[in-house]
């Protein structure tokens, strides 16, 4: 790879910002990634944090060798099978989790699965890093303990009343005392833009982990208080849930789209979606379709929604699942699904109970020099409202996700990490890399990347006309559209029998964060839908 400008792209100013100060004191990617995810769980500390996971791909330039560091949460070793059968009220109509009676699986003391990040930050650093641990550090201390204020799309997130049945980012936020006296008014509404929000007791706990590293998290006194916590609240997280984590290193899943080759993330992760969905597509002439037609939207959504159903059907996490991988990307059973679409075969999406989708989650895109390629995606899933007292960070909600019906891929079982569909990926051509690419967005992140890609590779699109043109998504029943797709378009889709659905936000459905190389040239974007930037040096 010829020598280009680094470039990092995150969802927060003060991440990028971070990335670049690492950079120019010498770090590497893997180095400037992990002082953006700190930063971003300071400054986005609901979409992101020590107690969350996530899926790391890096992609070493000298050895041109890509490997993923997987941090998926697992479930604590407490949970049973069939705890919260009896529970349910519905699913979530774009399929991310099930709404059971008193929320109990999406905020509040059992909804959290063992905390993964903290761990997944200090493998790669000692994996691949440059820079002391400590200067990692160092940007989120200062953003911890001087303040933040609260950006545009922080205020939109921190004001959400709830979709599709699941609880109010408003209930999460105020769920712990320590979190309604930070992002809170007097009154008890969200702080707005411009609010400062300073976060002591985390530039306390991140001093603390810059000295002593993750081990105090897992074994050591952040251990004992989390573990404390809960204890008195009934939580599900043990000391030897903590004891017993660890990353897993994995070896990319590959795939080919046209002159591409991918890699991206295994299951529990989304990139078997992905990989699904673009051979799909490979058998289809796009182009001719025109972009965000009324064909080209039913033929996109049609296998977004096929992709839906085999993950439903099939994917979870791999250790209790077995998944047909080789089926799922055999050409037979791919060209039977183009037959399919072609034919105007229509896919339903089974709920088990039948918007504007959940976005809690982060991304990072970032590459250096020297040619090395980070693209990390991190999440608090749905966060569970709850703050240790004196420790600052929010956990995980990773148990909303989770079947709470035995017997079924996403089913819950001790140890179990359920399904997600973060895929940070790369594409190469001719052996280098081409584009780096992730996002946030629930259900919808897979869909959100497949779009961006289709935009560069098959339309031509820059990267920022590519993170910014009006995306769609199906992965339910129901067609859910930007309100920027004309309506001529999906009037055209409602006559053949499609709800359309507009979604009233500008932007949505996921929030892509990539870089590209096409033509030798470094051309990072940040998606206009969150607060980011792509900063270059």
């Amino acid at each position: 790879m010829k020598s280009h400008k680094a470039v990092v792209v995150t969802p927060q100013p003060e991440a990028s910002e971070a990335g670049v100060e690492i950079l120019r004191a010498g770090g590497n990617a893997i180095d400037a990634a992990i002082a953006c995810a700190f930063v971003q769980g300071v400054v986005d500390p609901l979409m992101c944090g020590i107690a969350g996971f996530g899926s790391l791909g890096f992609y070493e330039q000298q050895s041109k060798s890509t490997s993923y560091i997987d941090f998926h949460s697992p479930a604590p070793q407490a949970v049973k099978p069939d705890m919260w059968e009896k529970l349910i009220l519905s699913e979530a109509r774009d399929g991310f989790g099930f709404i059971l009676e008193g929320a109990v699986n999406e905020m509040g003391y059992q909804s959290m699965g063992v905390p993964g990040s903290l761990k997944a930050y200090q493998e790669a650093h000692q994996k691949h890093g440059k820079l002391p641990w400590h200067v990692l550090l160092e940007p989120a201390i200062e953003w911890a303990k001087n303040g933040w204020k609260v950006r545009q799309h922080v205020e939109e997130f921190w004001s959400d009343e709830g979709q599709m049945g699941r609880r109010s980012v408003r209930d999460r936020i105020a769920y712990s005392p320590s979190g309604k006296a930070m992002y809170c008014r007097e009154d008890g509404s969200p702080k707005r833009v411009g609010d400062l929000v300073i976060n002591s007791d985390y530039a306390n706990t991140l001093t603390e982990i810059a000295i002593k590293g993750a081990d105090t998290f897992y074994f050591g006194e952040i251990a004992e208080q989390i573990v404390g916590d809960m204890k008195r609240n009934g939580g599900l997280i043990s000391m030897q849930d903590l004891n017993s984590f660890n990353v897993k290193y994995r070896a990319p899943l590959r795939g080919r789209y046209k002159e591409f080759d991918i890699a991206t993330n295994n299951p529990p992760g989304g990139g078997l979606l992905l990989l699904q969905m673009l051979k799909m597509l490979e058998h289809v002439n796009l182009l001719s379709l025109g972009h965000n037609t009324a064909e080209y939207m039913r033929v996109v959504s049609e296998v977004m929604r096929r992709a839906t159903v085999n993950k439903d059907r099939f994917i979870g996490d791999p250790a209790f699942v077995d998944i047909p991988i080789e089926k799922l990307l055999s050409e037979s059973y791919i060209q039977q699904m183009v037959e399919e679409i072609k034919a105007g075969v229509r896919q339903t999406v089974p709920r088990f109970n039948s918007g504007h989708p959940s976005k809690d989650t982060t991304h990072i895109s970032i590459a250096d020099k020297e040619g090395n390629c980070v693209s990390m995606t991190h999440s608090l899933g749905m966060p569970s409202g709850v703050i240790t007292d004196g420790l600052g960070f929010m956990y995980n909600g990773c148990m909303a996700v989770f079947d709470p019906r035995p017997g079924h891929a996403g089913s819950l079982a001790p140890g179990k990490s359920r399904f997600t569909s973060l895929c940070p990926s790369f594409l190469f051509k001719n052996n280098e890399p081409y584009l780096v690419i992730g996002a946030p967005g629930a259900t919808q992140i897979a869909m959100g990347v497949l779009q961006v890609i289709l935009n560069h590779i098959e339309f031509d699109m820059n990267m920022t006309e590519s993170v910014s043109a009006p995306r769609f998504s199906g992965t339910s029943d129901a067609l859910d559209v930007s309100n920027r797709i004309p309506r001529y378009e999906t009037r055209e889709l409602e006559k053949q029998g499609y709800e359309v659905i507009r979604n009233p936000f500008t932007y949505g459905f996921a929030s892509v964060h990539a870089i590209s190389f096409a033509n030798g040239k470094t051309d990072g974007a940040a998606d206009p839908g969150h607060d980011g930037t792509a900063l270059y040096c």
